[in-house]
């Protein structure tokens, strides 16, 4: 028989850590502040319909990735997963029986997230998701979301490069990083962790970076091209 969710008080502290810890302000240089790389695997785009089935968390301290803090884990679904998905991240619902509902398999990653500025790749869709998670839990996510695909733009503008692509597999190899596990969520966490640490020591070639100007990424892209 499943346990059933006997933590509600649990998590409602949890979630309450989450949204009053001290987050490093804007003005904190960059390699001073405490980052979660976060990656959801899902059932689609659609955070209306679509389901987080897994998840990431791997943590960034003093400009390094800390291996040792990851965390990885399994969300059970409400209804079968598209086939479509399935091709993508290889989880089947049938893999998905034994694991805990999402308000319950999330609260690792809330902690994980607890005090951080999260990371994420193409960062929309985890905005998405994780915003409608946390107002599950009567949290909101907070602020700033660092997208790695903007830093690159950024970065390559700077360069006066090509764009580079959205994929994250092109863009780590494009900066000779390693590609980790493409499409299992711990696998592109730690994927997009070298690469943010990769774009933000390259950004910082042309001047000093902080937790604010690299959050702006994306607005600075637009400002470049005028």
């Amino acid at each position: 028989m499943r346990r059933p969710f006997a933590t509600r008080a649990r998590a409602s502290a949890i979630a309450k850590r989450y949204a009053h810890a001290t987050v490093s302000a804007g003005r904190t240089p960059w390699r001073l502040a405490h980052y979660c790389v976060v990656d959801l695997e899902l059932s689609g785009l659609d955070s209306r319909r679509d389901e987080i089935i897994s998840f990431a968390a791997v943590p960034i301290d003093a400009g390094r990735v800390v291996v040792g803090g990851a965390v990885y884990g399994l969300c059970r679904p409400t209804r079968p997963l598209p086939e479509r998905s399935v091709l993508v991240h290889g989880i089947r619902t049938l893999d998905l029986a034994d694991a805990p509902a999402l308000d319950e398999a999330i609260q690792p990653l809330i902690e994980a997230m607890t005090g951080r500025v999260v990371v994420a790749h193409v960062a929309w869709v985890e905005r998405s998701f994780l915003g409608r998670a946390l107002r599950r839990q009567g949290a909101r996510l907070r602020g700033p979301v660092l997208d790695t695909f903007e830093m690159g733009r950024l970065l390559a503008l700077e360069r006066k490069a090509p764009a580079p692509s959205r994929l994250l597999g092109e863009l780590a190899t494009s900066l000779n990083l390693p590609v980790h596990r493409p499409h299992h969520a711990l696998g592109d966490a730690l994927t997009t962790a070298q690469v943010f640490l990769a774009l933000a020591t390259h950004l910082e070639e042309f001047g000093s970076e902080t937790v604010e100007s690299l959050a702006r990424a994306s607005e600075r892209t637009r400002m470049y091209l005028g």
